[in-house]
């Protein structure tokens, strides 16, 4: 059986990498604490090892052959995934689980639920986040069943304990050319009940909850927000939806506050509540402590 030739090593990759980014043996000995003889001599064995010239000689400066561009690429993919690499097993051996399940109401404003996730990406980049996007009973069925490490849910279910995190305001609206805005008057249930309305069904398996008020002859029920407010923009149906979902469509004048006598508006509490907070991880901590820390900041706005 013949002998295997020996095997190109990540050190090698890196040390060509400094070569090249540093402009010479030198200062890519400076850069990685090494003898620039060590640094000549793991140049050497690399292309030993390899089947064709990748670098040349251009005066006192080492370049890249045409084939040897291709192959550092390459390799400096691979020397980036390594890095990656250690730096997650840094992490495990801090005691950051390598997972975080977080249930979210759909009600919540995204521009929080973003900000706090693209902060954590930041700081834990090698953290895997799986979102469960709830509604009503849902999201407390995320936390009983265990299918979630950390929640923010309008419903804190018996046996969990949680603290508030966001008020959301609800606010009855219909486009602009909706009948019932054409009424020109303060508008009663009876108006409300001869007009369709839309609402997001619970995503609860085993017990559905209705929000609202629902007593409208016509009613269309839909999975999910964006599908609710699609609908409201075509003027197809009025709803109750966060305020924050349908500022710009406010401002703008294509969506309307119904005038209603009572109950035009409602304002829901929002909670964050952990799934079991005596043995969190310190990546479910970390991402809750985020999520309150943005909510207060948007609370102040």
């Amino acid at each position: 059986m013949s002998e295997q030739p020996p095997r190109t090593t990540l050190e090698q990759w890196a040390t060509l990498a400094a070569v090249l980014d540093e402009g010479g043996f030198e200062p890519a000995a400076d850069r990685l604490k090494r003898s620039q003889s060590s640094v000549s001599y793991s140049l050497k064995r690399l292309q030993e090892q390899l089947p064709l010239p990748i670098t040349t000689a251009q005066g006192r400066r080492t370049v890249l052959t045409p084939q040897g561009e291709l192959i550092l690429q390459r390799a400096r993919s691979i020397l980036q995934e390594a890095a990656r690499l250690e730096r997650f097993a840094e992490t495990l051996a801090q005691g950051w689980e390598p997972e975080v399940r977080l249930a979210v109401e759909i009600i919540l404003p995204p521009e929080l639920l973003l900000g706090v996730l693209a902060s954590f990406a930041e700081q834990a980049p090698q953290i895997r986040v799986q979102l469960i996007e709830s509604v009503l009973s849902g999201t407390s069925e995320a936390l009983v069943q265990r299918q979630a490490d950390l929640a923010v849910t309008g419903m804190v279910p018996p046996g969990f304990l949680g603290d508030p995190l966001i008020q959301v305001e609800f606010v009855a609206v219909a486009h602009r050319d909706h009948p019932l805005l054409a009424l020109n008057r303060s508008l009663t249930q009876e108006d409300l009940r001869h007009h369709r309305q839309v609402v997001i069904r619970d995503t609860g398996r085993y017990r559905q909850i209705d929000s609202g008020w629902l007593g409208a002859d016509e009613r269309w029920t839909v999975s999910h927000l964006t599908t609710a407010i699609a609908i409201i923009r075509r003027g197809l149906a009025f709803a109750w939806v966060p305020r924050h979902f349908i500022a710009q469509d406010l401002a703008a004048g294509a969506l309307s506050t119904l005038p209603l006598a009572q109950g035009g508006a409602r304002t829901e509490t929002l909670y964050l509540v952990y799934a079991d907070p005596a043995n969190a991880g310190q990546a479910t901590r970390q991402l809750g402590e985020m999520l309150m820390m943005e909510a207060s900041v948007i609370g102040q706005r």
